[in-house]
């Protein structure tokens, strides 16, 4: 049950709330907003400044390591013929049609097997294996990465990882950022696996504090609700526009290709 300190309802505040929460959609916020942010901050059992530095630093590893492990595993397969090449391509390919669900309760056992529960370490190392972001850069590395750049690299002297980080990944910037947003809005948004392994209120995600808002024992208040779900919105919001610039880079790069 959630710890709540007494609060002492601002009656100037309550009429409004009221009328604004059944209002059409609206760009600026109302006049509750400070008030649902006060009762909010009043929960003791709902760390919002712990809840969003834990999903920051979760989702920051999971788009920087999916991003960078998938982009050399594209360029692996796209520029080295070895055997088993296609065969690792379409395995890869076919780890996209299982689900979490799937393989969910084995891993939650292992994880309780390893006490790692109450860890970031099972939800950020099992993510940098995204077959979806691969296929991306898999496809964008056809498009985009002449064979020759490469060849006159090695021509030059330059190692293969030197290759991938000095050519190849400044080519691959747009594809990275885009990509770098999809496995952010997808980790921040994930509910399912840390709801099953974090259980220390220090460690708590934003989705699971937006669950424990609305699983409170006594009535739900919207208006908190409401408030928690526009904190952990700002971040992706914030993140969006910073990256936007590459994915415009990209769009017009690859439209005057050729």
């Amino acid at each position: 049950m959630l710890e709540r300190r007494e609060l002492r309802p601002d009656h100037r505040f309550l009429k409004p709330y009221n009328a604004e929460i059944r209002r059409e959609f609206a760009i600026l916020p109302g006049r509750a907003i400070l008030y649902n942010f006060r009762n909010l901050k009043a929960l003791d059992s709902i760390p919002i400044f712990t809840g969003l530095l834990n999903s920051m630093f979760v989702s920051i590893s999971v788009a920087g390591l999916a991003s960078y492990f998938s982009a050399l595993t594209a360029y692996g397969i796209h520029m080295y013929n070895f055997r088993l090449r296609r065969f690792a391509y379409v395995f890869i390919l076919l780890l996209m049609m299982v689900p979490t669900q799937i393989s969910a309760l084995g891993f939650i056992k292992i994880m309780y097997d390893w006490r790692l529960t109450d860890s970031f370490i099972p939800l950020i190392i099992p993510s940098i294996s995204s077959p979806i972001i691969f296929f991306f850069m898999k496809k964008y590395l056809e498009s985009n990465l002449p064979f020759e750049i490469v060849e006159s690299a090695r021509i030059d002297g330059a190692s293969e990882i030197r290759t991938f980080h000095q050519i190849v990944l400044p080519i691959m910037k747009p594809a990275l950022a885009v990509q770098a947003i999809f496995a952010f809005v997808s980790s921040w948004n994930n509910y399912f696996i840390p709801s099953l392994l974090l259980k220390d209120k220090s460690r708590l995600t934003v989705p699971i504090l937006i669950g424990l808002l609305r699983s409170m024992d006594d009535k739900t208040d919207l208006g908190m609700i409401y408030m928690m779900i526009l904190i952990g919105v700002i971040p992706l919001i914030l993140i969006y526009l910073f990256l936007s610039r590459f994915i415009i880079r990209g769009v017009t790069f690859g439209s005057v290709k050729g």
